[in-house]
C-alpha cells in the first residue's frame, strides 16, 4: 500500500501556524516588559530632601506650596533675597530639591526657590514627562517669586532634566533673565535611545509612555529652543563623560544658543558631578555669572 506524500500546502500551513505561535509567544512578554519599563520611566522612585543640611548651615527658608496651571501641587522651599534676586533651582530626574545648591545661592545673598518637580519628592503629580509638563512647574515657581516683596530679578539654575526644562520655560518666559544649565540633554529622544538600547522595545515603550502622558517625546527638544533665550545670557556646564559624549550635549546646546553664552566642560566628570569635582571653582564661576548679569 502506497503512503500518501505530504504536499506543499501541509508544510505551508505548518510554517504559518508555527510563525503565528512564535509571534504571539514573543509579543506577550515584549508587550509586558515594555509596559513595565514605561511605567518605571514615568514613575521614578521618590527622593525626599529633609532640610537638615540647610538648618545645619543656618540657611533660613520657608516651606511653601506652589500650584501649577494644570492643578498639580508642588512642595517647595523659599528663601527671600538679600540682593533683590531670586534663583529658581530645578533638580534632575529621580532627584529632589538640592540643599547644597540652595545653601550655595542663599549664602551669597540670593533668594532661592527650590521645589520638587511633579511626581518627585513631596510634590503631587501622576507621572514625569522629563520636561514637557514640568515647564508648568517652572512657571509656577517663577510667578511665585515675582510676586514676593523685594524681588527685582529672577535667574535660574537647572541640572539635567531641570536644566532642559529651564531652557524650555525660559524660551517663552523672558522674566527669567539669566540661566545656568548643568548637564542638560539636547533632546529627550536622545536620552530615550540611550536608555532603551534594544530596538525591538523602543516603539512599544514609547507608545505606552505617550499614551499615558498624552504628549510626545518629540516636544522636549531644548536644543531647538535655547536660541530663543538670547539676548539673555546662558552658562552651559557639563562633565565630558558618558552620555554627554554620546549626545554631544554641551556643544550642541552651546552652538544652538545665541549670545551672550559661556561654556565650561571638563574631561572625565560623570553626569551632574561638576560641582562635586570642582566645588570651589564651580561656586565662584556660577556666582560670578549671576553677579555680573543679575545684580546691578
Amino acid at each position: 500500500m502506497k503512503t500518501k506524500s505530504v504536499g506543499w500546502r501541509y508544510w505551508l500551513n505548518l510554517f504559518s501556524a508555527t510563525a503565528i505561535f512564535l509571534s504571539i509567544a514573543l509579543f506577550v512578554p515584549v508587550t509586558f516588559l515594555s509596559y513595565r519599563q514605561a511605567q518605571a520611566y514615568l514613575h521614578p522612585a521618590r527622593s525626599i530632601a529633609s532640610g537638615d543640611f540647610l538648618r545645619a548651615n543656618n540657611i533660613k527658608y520657608q516651606d511653601i506650596e506652589l500650584t501649577a496651571s494644570d492643578g498639580v501641587t508642588l512642595s517647595a522651599w523659599y528663601t527671600p533675597p538679600q540682593n533683590g534676586t531670586v534663583i529658581l533651582q530645578a533638580h534632575g530626574y529621580g532627584a529632589a530639591r538640592s540643599e547644597e545648591f540652595h545653601a550655595m545661592f542663599a549664602s551669597h545673598g540670593y533668594g532661592v526657590l527650590a521645589w520638587d518637580f511633579r511626581a518627585h519628592g513631596k510634590s503631587g503629580g501622576d507621572f514625569s514627562t522629563l520636561g514637557y509638563y514640568e515647564q508648568l512647574d517652572v512657571e509656577a515657581a517663577l510667578d511665585y517669586a515675582l510676586a514676593q516683596p523685594g524681588v527685582k530679578r529672577v535667574g535660574a539654575w537647572g541640572g539635567s532634566m531641570g536644566g532642559a526644562t529651564i531652557i524650555l520655560a525660559a524660551a517663552h518666559r523672558p522674566e527669567i533673565e539669566a540661566l545656568v544649565i548643568d548637564s542638560a540633554f539636547p533632546t529627550l529622544e536622545d536620552v530615550y535611545k540611550i536608555n532603551v538600547p534594544v530596538p525591538i522595545l523602543q516603539p512599544m515603550i514609547r507608545s505606552f509612555a505617550e499614551w499615558e502622558t498624552g504628549t510626545s517625546i518629540d516636544k522636549v527638544r531644548p536644543v531647538d529652543e535655547i536660541g530663543k533665550i538670547s539676548p539673555r545670557p546662558v552658562f552651559i556646564i557639563d562633565g565630558w563623560e558618558g552620555a554627554a559624549v554620546t549626545m554631544n550635549s554641551p556643544y550642541r546646546l552651546y552652538e544652538a544658543a545665541g549670545d551672550p553664552k559661556i561654556l565650561w566642560t571638563e574631561e572625565g566628570v560623570p553626569h551632574l558631578n561638576m560641582y562635586a569635582y570642582y566645588r570651589e571653582k564651580y561656586t565662584r564661576r556660577v556666582i560670578d555669572f549671576f553677579d555680573e548679569f543679575l545684580v546691578r
